[in-house]
């Protein structure tokens, strides 16, 4: 069962947030791919903000991917949903093609690319590329290298992630070996806010390598 794919623009500049609210000013910036990572509601406060997410990225046309939430993204109709290795072994993955909507998986070495591979994907990340910014090392960084040589034999989009940024993007797009760039920080201002000028700048650098 091979997922539904992501249409043939590139994912492009794929900025991960944790709120709803952060979306629209992305998108009045020109990002096209955005995920909704929310680590900090439950129950109802948790699916409420799925359904703004998924509200705000329909009046956009943007592609939506909900980390983790499989089930609400179902319920909602999400774009997307996208799983970590831990995640794609308890969840539902054939009620997540049966909804027809796009999957995304993280890896980190080749083992867990080829695990990913068999779930035949929508695209597949892979990072840490440089040190991450907001999160804890849990994994060898990968390096320009490394991404380029795994993405060559890979058949799916690529997602670069993992401590990108304004300063080392320029790195990674120039590899073209990534169909999509994601970021945490690096859209954000000092005040944790989206910055639509870093924004508008990323988004230009990517598409100066984009194929």
């Amino acid at each position: 069962m091979q997922f539904p794919d992501c249409g043939e623009k590139p994912l492009g500049v794929y900025p991960v947030v944790d709120r709803a609210d952060k979306l629209q000013p992305l998108y009045e910036a020109g990002i096209t791919t955005a995920q909704l990572r929310v680590k900090d509601l439950e129950d109802k406060a948790l699916e409420q903000e799925i359904i703004e997410a998924i509200h705000i990225s329909e009046m956009f046309g943007a592609r939506l991917f909900v980390n983790d939430y499989w089930r609400y993204a179902i319920m909602h109709n999400a774009y997307g949903v996208h799983l970590g290795q831990e995640d794609i072994q308890c969840a539902d993955i054939e009620a997540i093609y049966r909804a027809g909507i796009r999957l995304g998986i993280s890896t980190h070495t080749p083992e867990e690319i080829n695990i990913a591979l068999g779930f035949e994907p929508s695209y597949i990340a892979i990072g840490p590329i440089f040190v991450p910014i907001s999160k804890e090392l849990k994994y060898d960084t990968v390096g320009v290298d490394l991404l380029k040589q795994w993405a060559s034999q890979v058949d799916y989009p690529v997602v670069a992630i993992g401590g990108i940024t304004i300063e080392n993007i320029d790195l990674v797009a120039r590899t073209k070996a990534a169909d999509g760039i994601a970021m945490i920080s690096g859209v954000l201002d000092e005040e944790g806010s989206v910055s639509k000028s870093k924004t508008k700048a990323l988004i230009k650098v990517f598409e100066r390598y984009a194929r």
